[in-house]
């Protein structure tokens, strides 16, 4: 009896071992497991002022916009002004001038002026090559003080008036 117990216990771990093999060999092949995870798992719960919806696209032709950043400015009058080297905005990202490199040979000899953002005209500039107007004579912008980062900052006006920037603190 002892013999047909451990014949009996053999066969049983033999099938049971027959059934665990297929099991084992489908988890080496690569094919599912019985219960996949989700290919996409919920996003995490989004803070209560969080919108979801898409961000807005505006499109701008190349014909209606151009980089200012080192355009050539001119007077009304066609004199050289120099190039716009930086542009000034307040705390709330209003443009609020030019800083203008101006005069010198080769950048030798050049300073530093800002000028008020709406004494420039844009209308004539198609491309590259073309420069941006300014509304203010060479002997205006040479009389104004030169711009230095970190000190205030004094703009001219488009009347040649000049007048502190007052960003706030």
């Amino acid at each position: 009896m002892s013999r047909n117990v451990s014949t009996s216990v053999v066969v049983l771990m033999a099938a049971a071992l027959i059934c665990a093999v297929p099991n084992a060999m489908a988890d080496d092949t690569g094919s599912p497991p019985a219960n996949p995870a989700p290919a996409n798992p919920p996003a995490a719960a989004k803070p209560s002022g969080e919108t979801t919806a898409p961000p807005s696209i505006t499109v701008i032709s190349p014909a209606d916009a151009h980089g200012v950043l080192g355009r050539d400015v001119r007077s009304t009058g066609g004199q050289n002004m120099g190039r716009i080297v930086e542009v000034i905005v307040d705390r709330a990202g209003v443009v609020r001038a030019a800083v203008i490199d101006f005069g010198g040979f080769l950048g030798v000899g050049s300073r530093k002026i800002v000028v008020d953002w709406n004494a420039l005209h844009f209308g004539g500039v198609k491309g590259k090559s073309d420069s941006i107007s300014l509304e203010l004579t060479q002997d205006q912008v040479r009389a104004a003080p030169e711009y230095k980062e970190g000190a205030s900052v004094v703009v001219l006006g488009a009347s040649g008036t000049l007048q502190p920037l007052n960003i706030g603190p």
